[in-house]
């Protein structure tokens, strides 16, 4: 786009512009008298010899009575790229807007010529706003060096051609009168307006041009903002699909889940931007001898790249439970899949696994670098499962290992496993975290309340909100296992 002020004494091509560079400068001079008068001699105050004109007065006050001159946006400057077989042919286009005082207000549509696609191509810069083809020119004519057509062809040829070579520019068609099919079709392809020879003058000319550029610059905003939908469409419908749906029918067990992407600090000058599937993942499935396996684990970092692998290594995670895999063989073999699929070395992640017995009264837990998950029966408090023999993080110690833990669970019994984004939330405005401590009073409270099953997680994680002040900036997973008091069997519906 052409610098304001600049002088348009010569163009690209190093050739002289068409503007009026003359004509321009008393344009604006009358333009900014006509923004700018001079109080009426009723209300101005007493002539100095030496008062400024309101036009030269410096500062950035408010100047009285020109609120008008405020509100008025100055059109920018615009260049024009005609592409026409035989210059000076038709009407000076240059000459018409010179005449019609198309530089009123400060603006100026300034023109370049061109007798084929080929100097068109050269002409066609950054600062070009709209192109005029005169549909006269054809495509091969417009090709060629000597701008003769070697034989007939498409009347829109050029057109194509030109569309082809400017798809961000606003374009407009020439022709006569009786060709109105030829400049609707015109449109049709894909030209913002047309125009006719006999009925062309500076004015309309100028409006045409103007009203191009906008339409032109409407339409690209339109279609980013569609192609935007749609992949924002295609992309929910993808992560709503990697979500796992567990596979727990005759085991008797309750099942709920509850996810929530975090809100990461955005860059300077960014836009907050939360997705729909972070790098936090989650699993539940019963095995053919009745036991139920759960797990839950948590890439680092945020983004696509970790939300991708997160699912790789829940999809794993299911694949290697059902092959018999268990515990420290498991994930020494999701290890080796986190090895091969992960962007670069740095990226680890953690993981619990939890198998209960096909009586549902016992569980082994395993965990890889993450929190302990909680427990909770009837008439008591929750409280951690244990959590000293935890190995490391997958990704971390090429030949490591994960103890199992064995941990009596009773006849009736919840357990929830979680992410850290859950106990990682501020508790105010200082430096203090919500932590484990916090967490098994908050989830106290609620199931004094009666809440259970999802209302259980949703309280939990809207609870961690408000105490952080707002969205939590973690991925947050938690995952809710229980048997209900009485009979309970393999051989039972899940609640």
């Amino acid at each position: 786009m052409p610098v304001p002020g600049r002088s348009p004494a010569s163009g690209p091509s190093g050739g002289p512009d068409q503007s009026a560079a003359g004509a321009g400068v008393a344009e604006t001079q009358a333009a900014t008298r006509r923004r700018h008068p001079l109080p009426s001699a009723a209300h101005a105050p007493s002539p100095q010899p030496h008062a400024p004109l309101p036009a030269q007065r410096s500062g950035h006050g408010p100047v009285p009575g020109q609120a008008h001159a405020r509100q008025r946006a100055v059109p920018e400057a615009l260049t024009l790229l005609l592409i026409e077989a035989e210059p000076g042919s038709g009407p000076g286009i240059a000459r018409m807007l010179e005449q019609a005082g198309a530089g009123r207000h400060g603006e100026r549509i300034r023109v370049r010529t061109a007798r084929n696609l080929t100097e068109a191509e050269r002409l066609l810069g950054p600062d070009v706003h709209c192109i005029l083809l005169d549909l006269s020119v054809t495509g091969e004519a417009a090709t060629a060096e000597d701008g003769e057509p070697a034989e007939e062809g498409d009347e829109l040829e050029a057109l194509h051609e030109v569309l082809a070579m400017a798809p961000l520019h606003a374009v407009l068609t020439l022709t006569d009168e009786d060709d109105v099919e030829l400049a609707a079709e015109a449109v049709r392809v894909g030209a913002q307006d047309y125009l006719f020879r006999g009925e062309l003058d500076g004015r309309v000319l100028g409006r045409a041009i103007r009203y191009a550029v906008e339409r032109k610059r409407a339409d690209l905003a339109q279609s980013r903002l569609t192609a935007s939908r749609l992949r924002a469409q295609e992309n929910a419908r993808l992560e709503r699909g990697l979500l796992p749906t567990p596979l727990l029918a005759g085991s008797g067990l309750g099942f709920a889940a509850c996810y929530r992407p975090g809100l990461p600090p955005p860059a300077a000058g960014a836009t907050p931007t939360r997705a729909l599937l972070g790098g936090d993942f989650y699993d539940a499935v019963r095995t053919p001898d009745g036991a139920v396996h759960a797990m839950i684990g948590d890439v680092c970092g945020h983004g696509p790249d970790e939300a991708a692998l997160g699912v790789e290594l829940r999809i794993a995670w299911r694949a290697l439970t059902f092959a018999g895999l268990v515990g420290d063989e498991l994930l020494a073999t999701l290890q080796q899949v986190l090895e091969n699929e992960r962007a670069d070395d740095e990226i680890f992640a953690t993981m619990c696994t939890v198998d209960v017995s096909p009586d549902a009264r016992r569980a082994g837990l395993y965990l890889a670098g993450h929190p302990a998950p909680l427990v909770a029966v009837p008439g008591g408090r929750p409280r951690l499962m244990p959590q000293e023999l935890g190995g490391p993080a997958l990704g971390l110690l090429p030949r490591a290992r994960w103890p199992r833990q064995q941990v009596e669970l009773g006849g009736a019994w919840s357990l929830m496993l979680y992410t850290d984004g859950l106990i990682e939330g501020r508790t105010g405005p200082g430096r203090g975290r919500l932590g484990q401590d916090g967490m098994l009073a908050l989830v106290g409270r609620l199931l004094d309340q009666g809440l259970a099953g999802d209302d259980l997680l949703d309280g939990a994680v809207t609870e961690a909100r408000a105490l952080n002040g707002g969205d939590l900036t973690d991925d947050v997973a938690v995952v809710l296992l229980d048997r209900p008091p009485g009979p309970c069997g393999p051989g039972d519906r899940m609640s």
